[in-house]
């Protein structure tokens, strides 16, 4: 029960994004907002799909029960839902899930952003590690802890490229 509550939260959150990071994209591009990573963006949506899948698949398979730890790791994911929420209201209409730069826009430096460059990259890593935990789902989060940093190896730099080129963003 509480298997199928959590993960209808947490992917009812992810659909509400998709919603939000649309509606910023079309205000972004109706200002000359240039997209850059399309290539690997199926990748990540695919990666972030399969996430929920495997998870499921693993716990049923492996009768996989929650873990003892659950409510410590629990409290640790909702302080990575506060984060989370920190960074879009951060960014504003400039967050998305996709790569796209406003040219001529000025880099944000406040916020999380103000300690860490990518901090929406370390939350996803952070859940990544934390769901299957609390379920004791091992293997998908090893699995997707690897195909994450893969896939962050590419986006990472293509995301500074991009903002190097066309605003004020400074690696730092």
């Amino acid at each position: 029960m509480f298997l199928t509550i959590f993960l209808t939260v947490v992917i009812l959150q992810r659909l509400f994004e998709l919603v939000l990071a649309r509606r910023n994209e079309r205000w972004m591009k109706e200002r000359g907002g240039k997209e850059y990573g399309e290539k690997h963006y199926t990748f990540m949506v695919l990666l972030h799909i399969g996430f929920f899948i495997t998870l499921i698949i693993e716990i049923n398979i492996f009768n996989r029960t929650i873990s003892p730890y659950w409510v410590m790791l629990l409290f640790v994911f909702l302080l990575a839902q506060a984060a989370r929420v920190w960074v879009i209201l951060t960014l504003g209409k400039y967050w998305n899930t996709k790569i796209i730069v406003l040219p001529g826009a000025k880099s944000v430096n406040k916020g999380p952003f103000k300690y860490i460059k990518h901090p929406n990259y370390l939350i996803v890593t952070t859940e990544l590690i934390l769901i299957p935990l609390i379920f004791q789902a091992y293997l998908t989060m090893v699995i997707f802890f690897i195909l994450n940093r893969l896939i962050l190896a590419v986006r990472i730099p293509a995301e500074e490229k991009a903002l190097r080129e066309h605003t004020d963003y400074r690696t730092r």
